[in-house]
């Protein structure tokens, strides 16, 4: 007996160390994995210790007056803070679901920086002038629009503007006017309305809608853009989240009704052909190509403006580079290389121009103030008038009134591609992308070529 009893003990006893030792073994793990996980985090292609090191060079430079004021210093506050605060916006859980994520945050991060002092006001300054002087956003918004719009599917374009397109134009305007009507019934004014909240919110984002919004309102008053933009950017971020909730909902509503809900799939009959977007190989010479024919629709918008002043130098861009398009002008290799020169620009410097808007353009004392009860009834307005329309005028089109209502009308009012996608991903209806992109670029294009002649009309 004592030695069966001996026997149950030592087993016992071996069971409890195989126990500890998995305990020390998993603890041993999660450690390792905590410290694979700091050494391993990038941010923008850098890790993590060797993204605070150049930081902290920065913020010496900074401090000891010696961080350069010609285009090399706002290059680096721009692209350090912007890809900073956009990776800590990405990693705050309401921020990323709801707010816009790592976008918006850097927008709102930047500017705290530079309106409480946080940033040297010679660093503010060089910054300023950089963005909003030496054409900073120009060469950005350039390279967008071009590769954007030469990167859409030519029979998609066309097959589209049948059925998809005038979805969403429809539902633009009913959008437009039911803003600019509820805000003379709160006595917030229909000019002041359908300038300030209905346009900012279906222009396409910030840096290719409240951005070039703001430039062609400032031409026609008078005045400078960063008192503009700080009236935009609030519609811009307040419709974008309440698209972002909205489409969730939708999606929701549209599982207990299954006539009315493609999964994802935007026609009943038949589809709108490929909507993938085209696979581009990057190619260092064909980056100069692209480089070369961003800028050269650039310039040929500006000698259009020239000669018609009163439609601003981006909307003849558009048009011209849509025409190109649709009539087939330019070779498949320079659309290719437009393409990558676009991809190139916006994956390496969306944060710095998003933490320049807010750090040059961005005036948070005059966004306090916007935070009004009348702001958020008419973001709330924009929002559902737009949803309801694309809804019942798509299903008139033959669309699936879900997927019409998600793509032709939430994403019209969403923050341009990041917009897209958050609202895309709320609906699980990723696959629709190439839609949602092309009535938020083409929806937003129309806006800025009409915003010059309503801001001279209703002002």
């Amino acid at each position: 007996m004592p030695l069966l009893f001996g026997f149950f003990h030592t087993i016992q006893n071996k069971k409890g160390s195989v126990k500890m030792a998995q305990k020390t073994t998993t603890a041993t793990a999660v450690e390792e994995k905590k410290k694979e996980g700091f050494w391993s985090t990038k941010i923008t292609g850098v890790s993590l210790p060797l993204y605070l090191i150049m930081v902290l060079v920065l913020i010496i430079a900074m401090a000891l007056g010696k961080l350069p004021t010609n285009m090399i210093g706002p290059i680096a506050v721009l692209v350090i803070f912007g890809n900073l605060f956009h990776f800590i916006g990405t990693k705050i859980p309401i921020v990323k679901s709801y707010l816009g994520g790592g976008s918006v945050f850097a927008i709102f991060a930047s500017a705290a920086i530079a309106t409480f002092g946080i940033l040297p006001e010679y660093v503010v300054k060089s910054t300023e002038n950089f963005v909003s002087n030496m054409g900073f956003l120009d060469f950005y918004i350039a390279a967008l629009i071009t590769g954007s719009i030469l990167g859409m599917n030519r029979n998609l374009l066309m097959k589209a503007s049948v059925r998809f397109i005038p979805v969403a134009l429809i539902s633009m305007v009913v959008s437009f006017f039911a803003v600019g009507l509820v805000g003379m019934l709160i006595g917030n004014g229909f000019a002041n309305s359908v300038l300030y909240i209905s346009l900012p919110a279906m222009a396409g984002g910030v840096g290719a809608g409240a951005v070039p919004l703001s430039t062609i309102y400032a031409n026609v008053l008078g005045t400078d853009a960063s008192s503009i933009i700080s009236r935009l950017i609030p519609a811009t971020a307040m419709t974008n989240v309440l698209a972002i909730i909205g489409a969730a909902l939708v999606a929701r509503a549209g599982q207990s009704m299954p006539k009315f809900n493609g999964n994802g799939k935007l026609m009943e009959k038949g589809d709108l052909g490929d909507g993938k977007p085209r696979n581009v190989k990057p190619s260092i010479p064909q980056l100069g190509v692209g480089l070369m024919v961003s800028l050269t629709f650039f310039i040929l918008g500006q000698i259009c403006n020239y000669f018609v002043p009163k439609v601003h130098a981006y909307a003849f861009m558009i048009i011209i580079v849509v025409i190109c398009k649709i009539a087939n002008l330019l070779p498949e290799y320079y659309e290719d290389a437009a393409i990558m020169f676009n991809n190139l620009i916006v994956k390496n410097l969306t944060a710095a121009v998003l933490a320049g808007i807010g750090i040059a353009l961005l005036n948070l004392n005059v966004l306090a103030s916007a935070l009004t009860w009348q702001f958020v009834v008419l973001c709330l307005t924009s929002v559902i008038a737009i949803s309801v329309v694309s809804g019942f005028v798509g299903r008139l089109f033959g669309l699936y009134p879900i997927e019409s209502t998600i793509t032709a009308g939430l994403c019209n009012n969403s923050m341009g591609g990041t917009g897209n996608v958050a609202v895309l991903s709320a609906a699980n209806r990723m696959e629709l992308i190439a839609f949602a992109q092309m009535g938020n670029r083409l929806g937003g294009a129309i806006v800025l070529i009409i915003s010059g002649f309503l801001m001279q009309l209703l002002s």
